[in-house]
Parts: structure tokens; sequence; C-alpha cells
């Protein structure tokens, strides 16, 4: 093992030995290289005043080379922010401003300790950079039965760890807490578990509220007072579309400094929530008690971003770092906020008004980007393949039953022709 993972090791033991437990084979082994080209370059930038013939990119007239059909198009950002590597952890100044963003949005991080956030390449990034830090075969990973199935290629596929399910619905179709703390302390032989948190909910668009947030909470402390590591994970990746009376905040503030054997990571980005896909900018950040704790947990992260992808898109991040910091930038997000709102309740509403209710049910939704139609007579996939061959439109079949719908990327004067034709596709499977 190399000595700068075994020193990341021990000041991880020292400051919390049940963290450590919880990091994989592969987490122990990590360290982001102290002595190599990234830091020598790093010197060199700052001393160099001469000649710098460290990094590997090319120098034109004192600044990053780059071709004019480029920049042309670019032409309102700075070569040197576009053109460099990035830092692995990310353009600092981003970090900076997406932290502030954090401590605006959620009053519950007041006075907590928890990490800067680290720059990944999107969530899905962030999620492998959690299953490589923690999972490890058999580890169980407890996700909720309507879930983005994603997380099995990522921790089970990737790392051999086991998929634990739990309704996400009660009988009141309500979030299940009673589930999740059951699946939890299922684990109590293993003595370890890693816990995806996901709301806005993908598939369905649920939040839990208040109450159902305080009976989540128990749940993981009643896992951690059995005994139990918990890596508690929030996929917020469709965080602030709360459309209703939900939690207006991640669960990250909550589960920092809970427990001693709970260990929060938030995995976001603006990848959702500044309607920026293709700019693939995520970031990933920890909760723990103390600055050489996070600072060992941020040095290990470093070191598989380092090992994977090396740094994240440079170019992307500038752009958000400007969106961030323009004065009219939660305005436009407000503005783009209503839009969703406004789908949202007219898909609702359409649900509501009882001309459907003989052919599906729907799931709780008041958030995000989707929700889900339960339908009562017809296949799922049959319905889907039905839909997309004899009316040109495009569904989700998720189990027998359940038909996801993106409200997020349909006009509102066109929803309620979207739903006139699903209903007009089971009707004619139904026939």
């Amino acid at each position: 093992m190399h000595p700068l993972a075994s020193q990341l090791n021990e000041t991880i033991q020292r400051e919390n030995p049940h963290f450590y437990d919880m990091i994989s084979d592969l987490g122990k082994l990590m360290y982001f290289p102290k002595e190599g080209i990234l830091s020598q370059s790093a010197e060199a930038k700052a001393k160099a005043n001469k000649f710098n013939a460290t990094i590997g990119i090319a120098m034109e007239n004192g600044q990053p080379m780059h071709l004019k059909v480029i920049q042309d198009n670019l032409s309102a950002y700075a070569p040197k922010d576009l053109y460099e590597y990035a830092p692995p952890a990310g353009k600092p100044e981003l970090r900076a401003a997406w932290r502030k963003k954090m401590l605006e949005e959620h009053p519950s991080l007041e006075d907590k300790s928890f990490s800067n956030p680290i720059v990944t390449n999107a969530l899905t990034h962030g999620l492998s950079i959690v299953s490589d830090l923690f999972a490890e075969p058999g580890d169980a990973v407890i996700i909720p039965d309507k879930n983005w199935e994603n997380y099995e290629l990522t921790f089970s596929v990737r790392r051999g760890a086991e998929m634990v399910y739990y309704p996400l619905y009660n009988e009141n179709m309500k979030f299940n807490a009673d589930g999740l703390r059951e699946a939890i302390l299922a684990q109590k032989e293993k003595g370890k578990a890693i816990v995806v948190l996901n709301f806005p909910n993908n598939p369905t668009g649920y939040t839990p509220g208040a109450e159902e947030a305080q009976r989540i909470i128990e749940a993981l402390t009643a896992g951690a007072e059995a005994g139990i590591n918990i890596v508690a994970v929030t996929d917020d990746a469709y965080f602030s579309l709360f459309f209703e009376d939900s939690l207006k905040e991640s669960l990250f503030g909550a589960l920092c400094n809970l427990h001693p054997r709970i260990l929060p990571v938030k995995v976001d980005g603006a990848t959702k929530e500044e309607y920026v896909w293709g700019f693939r900018v995520g970031f990933i950040t920890y909760g723990g008690s103390s600055d050489a704790l996070l600072s060992a947990l941020e040095q290990k992260t470093l070191g598989i971003i380092r090992s994977t992808i090396s740094s994240g898109p440079h170019p992307s991040q500038t752009f958000i770092l400007e969106a961030l910091k323009s004065p009219t930038f939660h305005q436009e997000k407000q503005e783009k906020f209503e839009i969703m709102k406004r789908r949202a309740n007219r898909v609702k509403d359409l649900l509501d008004s009882g001309k459907f209710d003989e052919v599906w049910g729907y799931y709780p939704f008041n958030s995000g980007y989707f929700m889900c139609l339960k339908l009562k007579h017809v296949d799922a996939e049959a319905l889907r393949l039905h839909l997309l061959e004899k009316y040109g439109v495009g569904t989700i079949a998720l189990g027998k039953t359940d038909l996801r719908i993106a409200f997020s990327c349909i006009e509102e004067e066109n929803i309620e022709e979207l739903f006139s034709l699903i209903y007009q596709g089971a009707l004619d499977l139904q026939a």
C-alpha cells in the first residue's frame, strides 16, 4: 500500500473508525499523488515566472493554443477558462460558488461540518465514486422498488454489491419509512449498509413531507444505534423542483453530524437543476465531524478521479460558474421552475378529472420531471410498444403495471393530447 494511502487511512480511522470500516478495499488503497506531474505542475505555475515547461498543453502568445473556428463561437470567454485542464477537484471558484448555493438553499446546513463540493462528471460519476469508495462484493445497497435502473449497474454489476429493495409507498401512499427501517435493520449481521435516498424520486416524482422525512431520519438512526455503519447517499439530481407541500431541502443537512455511524454523502449537480444536461457538471460532498476527516475523504475521492477521468471538462465548469454569478440567474431559474410546475399541475388536474380512471391509477407525485401511471388492465410493455408503433408516442415501461411519463419534455398545451393518446392506446389493447 502506498504510504499516502496508509496516512489517509490512519487519519480516517483516528477521526471516525466507523467511517473507516465503511470504506472498500479499493477505497483504502486510494490516494491523491502529492509528488507527481500534477503537484510539480502546480508548483511551477505558481513560481516559474520565466518558462513553465511542465504541463501537457500547448501555449501560444501567452495563452492556451486554440483553433479560431472554436474560439469564435466562445468569444465571451477567455482561453484560460476553456482550454487548460481543470483541477481534478474542479474549478476552485465553482466549488466555492456551489457551496455558497448549498448554504443558501439548505438552512439545515448552518453550523454543520461538511466538505467543499468536489466537481464530478455529472451525477452518475458521483454515484460511481461512492460505489468505488464504499461498496464491496456482498454489501447491501438499499433502494426503493421504484428506482433509477442505473443504480444496479453502478453498485451491483461494477462492484458486486447486493441490491436490497423495499416498497417506496406504504398502504397510505406515503413514503414507506417502516420498509426502509426493516431493510436497514436486516443488515445487522453484515454491520454495514449503503442507503440511497433519491428525492424527487425517479421514476415517480415523489418527495416526502416533513413528517415522513423525520421518520426516514429515525430509520437511519435506528440502524446506526443497532451497530450498523451506514453510508447515507442523497441523490439530489432533481433538487429544487418541488411543486407542492413537500421537503424543500435535501436530507443531507439533517444527516450531517447525526450519528458517528452515519456517513452522509450528497451527490448533486447542475445537470437538471440548471437545465444543462449535456454539460456533465455534478458535485460530491461529504459530511463529517472534523476537517482532517473531510480532507482525507476528499483526497481519496481525488485519487479515484485522477485514476479514471483525470479531471472534468473545463468549459462547462466555466459556463456554470458564470451563470451562478449572473444577476439574472435566480430570475431565469424561477421562470423555468414555473413552467415545470404548470406542467405538473396540468397532469395532476387531468388525472384527477376521473376521465381515465377505468384504465389507470397513478402514484403520488409532487416534484421532479416524472410521474408514473399504474395500469389496471394492460401490460405496460405491450402498451409502450403499441403507443410507439400506432401513435408515435414514447413512454417508459417499468415492470408489468407501471408506465413512466416525463412531463418535463411536453409543452403544457400538449399534455391533454398526450394522455388522451395513452388512454386510447390502453383501450385498444383492452379491446
